[in-house]
């Protein structure tokens, strides 16, 4: 499906029928030929915007999956870099192709995002297309738990596309998606969660300044603009406060 190189319908239908850990074990082999990984081109728009807030020493790429994000930390952070995620398969599949000479040496755990076995270490933690894998109310502890591992002054930087607008092919596609999602996780256990419409700008500035951050956005001009003026695609960075060192 999606290319030839892509998971077949039979080889999703069997992940979607998993648990989220299982199923992207199952998953990681072919996931970069799927729209699931996030696009080159949002990589490139966030790594130059973050070669101009740089550079960094410490980077953690937050459910980094194959690894894709950590491209984006070897460009920016001069020390180390770490990929953190819940599954093994993508992990592995990370590892076998973290082979590109040059940059910070690299580092990769598994582990739950809920619950980061780090202290204060990070001066830059980013994530790529992962937030929908957590319910609404899992936010606070989340943005807790990064807190928690970035340095006084470690930024939090995510991009964050805008929403569809309502009766749009888009809107439709994500409101199926979501609806067909809550229905299989209604009948079958155990759950796989997955939620294209629940991570919103608002709601998500509200948690991160709960949690302790100050939050700032930036446009991503790579995307351009809607009819109305707003950008297509933002950048969060939430600030631990406090000063370096």
């Amino acid at each position: 499906m999606f290319t030839p190189q892509g998971p077949t319908f039979r080889e999703l239908a069997v992940q979607a029928l998993s648990s989220v850990e299982h199923g992207y074990d199952l998953l990681a082999p072919k996931f970069d030929h799927t729209p699931f990984r996030t696009p080159d081109s949002v990589l490139r728009a966030v790594a130059r915007a973050l070669r101009r807030i740089g550079p960094f020493e410490s980077g953690l790429d937050l459910c980094c999956g194959t690894g894709a994000g950590m491209d984006v930390l070897r460009t920016v952070c001069r020390e180390r870099v770490t990929g953190v995620d819940i599954s093994a398969g993508m992990l592995a599949v990370a590892r076998e192709r973290a082979v590109r000479p040059g940059g910070p040496p690299a580092a990769w755990v598994r582990g739950d995002a809920r619950a980061l076995p780090f202290g204060p270490a990070f001066d830059l933690v980013v994530s790529f297309g992962a937030f929908g894998h957590f319910l609404p109310r899992e936010l606070p502890g989340l943005f807790a738990q990064v807190h928690s591992v970035l340095r006084p002054g470690g930024r939090f930087v995510f991009p964050i596309a805008a929403p569809a607008r309502p009766g749009s092919r888009g809107y439709w596609a994500l409101l199926g998606f979501d609806t067909a999602m809550r229905v299989r996780n209604a009948v079958w256990r155990p759950p796989f969660v997955m939620y294209y419409r629940a991570f919103r700008l608002g709601d998500v500035r509200r948690e991160l300044a709960r949690a302790g951050f100050t939050v700032e956005h930036y446009a991503l001009p790579e995307f351009g603009r809607r009819d109305d003026g707003s950008p297509r695609c933002r950048m969060v960075v939430a600030t631990r406060p406090g000063h370096p060192g």
